[in-house]
């Protein structure tokens, strides 16, 4: 099969595996939050204040989740932050209190981040240098396998029981997840390994490097981390206040809203591989650039659209070109940062994805609340915009840019 002729490490099929199972969990969790916590009498802005204490957590975590990685691997803190997410997700619908609920969602975010950046470490640690947005591609489809089927259980589970019953549910398929991982992943692949397999055999063995601050490594991967810092914030309120806006607004019902993180899915997994192919081969700035673009514009479309089909449509053309922004992001960080550094690469870069989650519900709600909803997708709308002007500006930043640049020096010269 192609695919496994391009991704032959086996351990990186183990992470595409456990994530498609922990993506279910996902699944049934997100298209629940939004319906459980209005059904418990909460308001709008109480709902985007959860939502920061999960950003809170994800920040509170990724700031030391590299050296966390350095200290227990990164192999040990997914094991340890699949176990994690379980026992939150699990415990979420008992608790009654907006201070209780503040706390497990901070928790949530923290062992959230914690397993991003320990598989995005080794899925990058482990594939080839013109093969990352490929790999990451895959780790993409993989989330959209589970966040697609996720919806759809969450919605025959809610059929025979209460709401809680998903969250309980997504509890213990986590908890197969961390335990698949646990008996399945070899030892993390040495960061010094990998940098001696870039070296050609005719190369002096290369001496120590200073270390990059953490100042510089953001500047090096500064688009990137805007990238995510759009997509965490766009996800983080389109996840709660989309099926709301849609509700009020449009008149959709409660039990079709389930549905539209599985459309977002659908759209993610159907393209987001095609599109890691064409960021290895065209430039990974240059395509994130196009993704944006597309998606600014079906983002827009919600305003003016009535028909529930083709809002349906609408959310997977903006699964296939938001989220596929994500992975292709992460391959470019892969190629503008040293091997030794993709641990800090991916902590700073989940930082700036959690500082999106983390601001982006509140103000959304209180957009929401005081303009109203077409007001919030303008506004969602113009992130990307500024999203893409930004890459306009720095575009040299991607190695690919930089090359087109020199051949056609070279062939003005």
């Amino acid at each position: 099969m192609k695919w496994t002729k391009r991704v032959e490490d086996p351990n990186v099929w183990r992470i595409y595996r456990a994530t498609v199972v922990l993506s279910v969990a996902y699944g049934m969790a997100l298209s629940l939050i939004a319906i459980f916590l209005d059904a418990k009498g909460f308001t709008k802005s109480d709902i985007g204040s959860l939502a920061v204490a999960f950003g809170l957590g994800i920040v509170a975590l990724s700031l030391v989740m590299d050296q966390l990685i350095e200290r227990f691997s990164a192999r040990g803190m997914l094991v340890a932050s699949f176990f994690g997410y379980a026992a939150t997700v699990a415990v979420f619908p008992f608790l009654d209190s907006f201070a209780s609920l503040a706390v497990i969602r901070f928790f949530d975010g923290g062992f959230s981040v914690g397993i991003w950046v320990s598989a995005e470490t080794i899925l990058l640690s482990r594939a080839g240098g013109g093969n990352k947005a490929f790999t990451m591609s895959l780790y993409a489809v993989a989330m959209g396998v589970g966040y697609m089927l996720g919806p759809g259980i969450a919605w025959a589970l809610t059929r025979l029981g209460p709401l809680s019953i998903g969250f309980v549910a997504a509890g213990v398929i986590s908890t197969f997840a961390g335990l698949y991982a646990l008996f399945t992943l070899d030892p993390d692949k040495s960061t010094r390994q990998v940098v001696s397999l870039v070296q050609h055999e005719d190369e002096a063995p290369e001496q120590a490097r200073r270390r990059l601050s953490r100042g510089e490594l953001l500047w090096q991967i500064k688009n990137s981390c805007f990238a995510t810092f759009a997509y965490g914030y766009f996800q983080a309120s389109a996840v709660l206040f989309l099926p709301l806006y849609l509700i009020q607004s449009k008149g959709i019902t409660e039990g079709r809203t389930i549905w539209i993180p599985a459309f977002f899915a659908l759209g993610m997994l159907l393209f987001t591989n095609p599109v890691g192919l064409l960021g290895d081969r065209i430039g990974h700035l240059l395509t994130m650039r196009g993704l944006a673009t597309i998606g600014m514009t079906m983002v827009l479309g919600f305003v003016f659209l009535d028909s529930y089909p083709l809002m349906c449509i609408a959310i997977v053309v903006a699964g296939a070109t938001l989220a596929s922004i994500s992975p292709v992001s992460l391959a470019l960080q892969g190629v503008s940062v040293r091997p030794e550094d993709y641990g800090r690469g991916t902590a700073i870069y989940n930082t700036f994805y959690a500082l999106g989650m983390l601001i982006g519900p509140k103000v959304t709600a209180d957009i929401f609340e005081r303009y109203g909803g077409a007001m919030m997708l303008y506004h969602l709308a113009a992130l990307w915009g500024g999203f893409v002007l930004f890459s306009l500006i720095f575009y040299r930043d991607d190695p690919a840019a930089r090359a087109r640049s020199l051949v056609s020096r070279r062939s003005r010269a």
